[in-house]
């Protein structure tokens, strides 16, 4: 009996484990429809160290100095972030014609501007900078060797879209 009970058991957690997960939802136009990553209900904190920590195994990695966060820096990349989003389009300069160099001195960063990666996307922080790493362009900020300081901020709209900033100076 004990052993009829265990084959039971048994087969009933094979056929649960055929099930999978659930289908990928499609939309429309039959493309998988993009899952919102809800960064706005998270401890900005955590997400900000999170990155840091991300973009400091890249560059220990690659025998670069870490960074370190830094407020000045932070500000100007969630002022950019926030306009990028009121502009609708993913660019470097601000709706006003600011640079990036011109956000960093705005919020009273002392050093100089070593470079800005930016992105409009539903996916997380992480998997927006694994993105930024396949590009050699981003990547060579991430990773440049006088870079000493990181800010980085995010906007996300109530469609789920958020608005990455990440600001490199030194």
């Amino acid at each position: 009996m004990f052993r009829l009970t265990g084959l039971f058991v048994v087969a009933a957690l094979g056929l649960a484990a055929c099930a999978g997960a659930p289908p990928t939802q499609l939309g429309a136009d039959g493309r998988p429809v993009a899952r919102v990553y809800d960064v706005g209900s998270m401890n900005t904190a955590e997400v900000q160290f999170r990155m840091v920590d991300a973009v400091n195994a890249y560059r220990q990695a690659g025998n670069r100095a870490p960074l370190q966060l830094n407020a000045q820096l932070n500000a100007a990349a969630a002022t950019h972030a926030r306009d990028m989003s009121v502009q609708n389009r993913p660019w470097h300069f601000g709706s006003d014609g600011s640079s990036p160099v011109d956000r960093v001195r705005r919020a009273g960063y002392p050093a100089a501007l070593r470079g800005e990666a930016i992105s409009e996307t539903y996916e997380s922080e992480l998997e927006t900078l694994a993105a930024w790493m396949s590009e050699p362009l981003t990547r060579n900020v991430i990773m440049d060797p006088q870079a000493r300081d990181m800010g980085f901020a995010w906007f996300q709209e109530p469609s789920g879209k958020i608005w990455w900033t990440l600001t490199i100076g030194g």
